[in-house]
């Protein structure tokens, strides 16, 4: 990889950099490819190039950049002209055969076009059917979720319920022990008094 250079610009630089961009506008190509090729031959890089251009080099050639595009368009207009009589001759060559070939083509293009119309149309019917399905799917999630926490708090009632109703076994259990009970002659309970 050479080196680039960073040192200053000198006065043939400028006027090299001057004449490959006014070669490029002239010929239609970019400055882009004008700066590539300076910093190729001045082992310097393309934004460089383009930098020095912009900020100094361009306001020096107003006049020659003016006359570049002029030519460009002298030459776009040249080349045009050629390929417009070519295609004028060619309009008088079409044949029936041509003719009947175009339009084949554009049935078959048209039978393509409606093959992929109808698959648009189908694949938009199944899209609204998969919408509505997810839809009916949401609201189905939102009454089984509403259930749950029903339920949820429905069971949390009930463990409630059941953790009271131990503790008053156990109560009953340790009240039962201190009292002694006795049964009568006709079968009931009686408590005794310690």
């Amino acid at each position: 990889m050479t080196n680039v250079r960073q040192d200053a610009w000198t006065q043939d630089e400028d006027l090299l950099l001057a004449e490959v961009v006014l070669r490029h506008i002239r010929e239609g190509g970019t400055q882009l490819q004008a700066f590539e090729e300076v910093g190729r031959r001045l082992s310097r890089t393309a934004a460089a190039c383009g930098f020095r251009w912009n900020s100094y080099v361009r306001k020096q050639y107003q006049e020659a950049i003016e006359l570049a595009k002029k030519q460009r368009k002298e030459k776009r207009k040249h080349e045009k002209a050629p390929q417009k009589e070519e295609r004028e001759g060619e309009q008088a060559k079409v044949t029936w055969q041509d003719v009947i070939a175009f339009l084949q083509s554009s049935q078959q293009s048209f039978t393509h076009y409606q093959h992929v119309a109808d698959e648009n149309r189908a694949l938009k019917r199944d899209m609204e059917q998969l919408q509505q399905m997810v839809t009916k799917l949401q609201m189905e999630k939102e009454h089984l979720q509403k259930e749950l926490n029903t339920m949820k708090e429905d069971y949390q009632t009930l463990i409630g319920i059941m953790e009271r109703a131990r503790k008053m076994v156990v109560l009953e259990e340790e009240q039962a022990k201190k009292m002694k009970f006795q049964m009568d002659r006709n079968g009931n309970l009686e408590k005794l008094e310690k």
